[in-house]
């Protein structure tokens, strides 16, 4: 069911940076809004060889409208004290599609695990508090054929279900490329079938 998970999400317009300095160790922390594993690998690859120089490079991302991709890393930090805390922060910002990475360059005293994991947690919290969040809508596209005459029915149908036309062709038959809000994809078939008594075409594309 598609209606369970809503129609948005939160991410961040823009990247955004901030920098926490911890008994002499530099924490510097970088949000990236992403869209894929692959991009999240691309920011962290990039911020290493600008920051070749730091101890660690921990990160966490999640992705997807609910979040249920996500990854964390401690980078050589103690296990749990890094990438964790980092994805914890990115959570209770309820943000998602975001990368928040954060390099530490160490500054000559061991900080210990409760410290490390504030340390890791309050650098992530800054940055993502600098940031601009916004509100992406999750639609699902359709493709849908009808005789002219049902052009009525399938209008109401639309602004009953807040469904966006993306294009229009006319010809035989009246084709059109709508995106519906997630909420009403699962019934959304069932419902075109019932308003057009069985006639016409509805075919989702994922």
């Amino acid at each position: 069911m598609d209606s369970p998970e809503g129609d948005t999400y939160r991410t961040a317009l823009a990247p955004a940076c901030a920098e926490l300095r911890v008994q002499g160790s530099r924490f510097i922390a970088e949000v990236f809004p992403i869209n894929s594993e692959a991009e999240a690998r691309a920011y962290l690859e990039a911020v290493r060889r600008r920051e070749h120089a730091a101890t660690h490079h921990c990160m966490a991302y999640r992705l997807g409208p609910t979040g249920a991709v996500f990854r964390y890393s401690d980078d050589g930090e103690p296990s749990g004290t890094a990438g964790l805390p980092i994805l914890r922060q990115i959570e209770s910002h309820g943000l998602t599609n975001t990368l928040v990475v954060v390099t530490r360059y160490f500054g000559g005293v061991k900080l210990g695990r409760g410290g490390l994991t504030r340390a890791y947690a309050a650098a992530a919290a800054l940055a993502l508090d600098q940031v601009h969040v916004v509100e992406q809508h999750v639609r699902v596209l359709f493709r849908l054929q009808f005789a002219y005459a049902d052009t009525a029915p399938v209008m109401r149908l639309l602004e009953r279900t807040g469904a966006r036309i993306c294009e229009t062709q006319y010809g035989a038959a009246t084709e059109l490329l709508i995106e519906v809000p997630r909420s009403h994809a699962h019934a959304f078939p069932e419902a075109f079938a019932e308003a057009l008594a069985g006639r016409g075409q509805c075919c989702r594309i994922d």
